[in-house]
């Protein structure tokens, strides 16, 4: 499989299940058709998720920041300082007046609860696009 066919993956974290399944809803399997499609590795916890980092292969993060006992933030902090090249990182925050705090994680990007599923979308894609080789993208 060459890597322009290749799924991405996207690793997803919350503790919450319902908060996990909302973002792999909003974003669907291909969540723009310049990109191939999307295999989402869903993680409830902080130790699961270093792990997934550290085996490489992932194209995106997807950071709960209200998640407990470890929130996405901090987590985009560990993984931004640790990581060497570490791939994009979206937070979700608990409300958009706490995007200056994705700033502080070094996060690329966030989103604020409730997830809008287009504004989650474009993000997404934005970050992955990049990441994308040049034969994948379309012409215009």
């Amino acid at each position: 499989m060459s890597d322009a066919t290749k799924p991405l993956r996207v690793l997803v974290y919350s503790d919450d299940v319902n908060t996990r399944q909302q973002v792999i809803l909003a974003l669907g399997r291909r969540p723009h058709p310049d990109l191939p499609e999307v295999e989402y590795v869903e993680v409830a916890t902080e130790p699961v998720v270093i792990q997934n980092m550290d085996a490489g292969q992932i194209a995106l993060v997807i950071l709960d920041g209200e998640a407990v006992p470890a929130g996405g933030m901090g987590i985009a902090k560990q993984l931004k300082d640790e990581i060497y090249q570490c791939p994009p990182v979206v937070v979700l925050t608990g409300r958009p007046q706490d995007a200056w705090l994705a700033t502080w994680s070094r996060a690329e990007a966030a989103v604020p609860h409730p997830i809008d599923p287009i504004q989650l979308a474009d993000t997404v894609v934005a970050l992955l696009r990049p990441r994308v080789p040049a034969a994948t993208s379309s012409t215009g």
